[in-house]
């Protein structure tokens, strides 16, 4: 016995899992032998103690009323009330269980077999849950790895620790390309298993939340939280808009982004395949969050036609609505993504200069007056 239980120790050792994880792959192996050895249907406790170095495993058995579904499916586990009372004495109640020992020994060298058969499976599972919870808890981090292979459909591996993860074409920035022995920056999205890779890694580099996560290690504001990204938006390897807001007075929340001279912002573009990123301060108010989202154009007013369905419509000058819609719709687009509105322009007549008055027969302008005689209600 003793030596089953050094086995148990090495295993635990070699398969990098915690000791009371391979006692408990022990005890479900030891469980699991016992059933081949009798019936599937059949009830065992399985009891492993380190300090002496011994086990036990004991049968177990029921006792449940008589008219109990489980005498059909389970008869194995459990016994009647009036049979158990009959053969083992009226003082038994329903509850409770009736225990014998059950010596896997006596069962010979097939028993012996499959005890270790179960064992190396229950391991492999409970290494596999621990890599499984480990991982689980990293997802929406930034992991790094190297290039194992790419295959022909442009999937690359990347090797991450104990697992593989999986880049794949359409989780990759667009142009990028990678060979094996490269080093790869990627969001952790899922831990996935698959019946032919088994367990993986799915990998991004495409996310909005991956390019929040490079711009916190690039920037220690946001790192500390004292800088919030309260959104962001991307179309991977072109452009990017992140919305920023601060509670601090005297911190910068766009001067911190983008750092001295752009050291910050620009390292974390490196690492997106050039992509221009945009910062802009959050608002609260739909309105404003939306004229700074369509930055850099300058917008003239901004109407919200449905709060639920989440529309705006911005009036917008001709001179300014190339800005506003970007090349190929991509500024517009990205606005749209950020504030979460679906943003329709109106173009007025009028042209907006660089401090955003407008000139031009655009909006007429409310007519001042100095007649106070309405507002002597008030004061009645």
């Amino acid at each position: 016995m003793e030596k089953i239980v050094d086995i148990i120790e090495a295993m635990a050792h070699e398969k990098n899992i915690s000791l009371d994880s391979a006692v408990d792959a022990f005890k479900e192996a030891l469980i699991k032998t016992a059933k081949r050895c009798t019936t599937y249907t059949s009830a065992f406790e399985a009891t492993v103690d380190m300090d002496v170095r011994d086990y036990s495993v004991e049968q177990v058995i029921t006792i449940v009323k008589d008219d109990d579904e489980r005498l059909e499916t389970e008869p194995d586990a459990v016994m009647s009330l009036e049979e158990a009372q009959e053969e083992y004495g009226e003082d038994l109640e329903l509850g409770d269980q009736l225990r014998s020992p059950f010596v896997l020994e006596d069962h010979g060298r097939t028993a012996s077999f499959n005890l270790f058969k179960e064992l190396q499976y229950h391991i492999q599972r409970q290494v596999e849950q621990d890599l499984f919870t480990k991982y689980k808890d990293k997802v929406n981090t930034v992991m790094i790895g190297t290039v194992n292979r790419v295959d022909d459909d442009d999937n690359t591996f990347v090797e991450i620790g104990e697992l593989k993860g999986l880049l794949s074409q359409r989780n990759r920035i667009k142009g990028e390309k990678f060979k094996r022995g490269d080093t790869v920056k990627a969001l952790l999205r899922f831990v996935s298993i698959d019946p032919e890779m088994g367990m993986f890694l799915e990998l991004t580099r495409t996310a909005p939340k991956f390019l929040e996560k490079l711009m916190a290690k690039e920037v220690p504001e946001i790192e500390d939280e004292s800088v919030q990204i309260m959104a962001s938006s991307r179309i991977p390897g072109q452009r990017a808009k992140l919305a920023l807001k601060t509670d601090f007075p005297n911190i910068d929340p766009i001067g911190a982004a983008v750092g001295v001279k752009g050291t910050r912002i620009n390292a974390v573009s490196s690492e997106l395949n050039g992509e221009n990123i945009d910062c802009v301060d959050y608002s609260p108010i739909p309105e404003v969050f939306i004229t700074r989202a369509l930055s850099p154009a300058i917008a003239q007013s901004v109407k919200v036609t449905s709060t639920t369905e989440k529309k705006a419509i911005v009036n917008i000058t001709s001179d300014q609505k190339a800005k506003a819609i970007g090349k190929a719709g991509i500024n517009i687009r990205l606005a749209s993504m950020l504030t979460g509105y679906t943003i329709e322009l109106n173009e007025v007549e009028g042209v907006t200069d660089r401090t955003g008055e407008s000139s031009g027969n655009m909006i007429p302008e409310t007519e001042k007056t100095t007649n106070t005689d309405a507002l002597a209600d008030l004061f009645k």
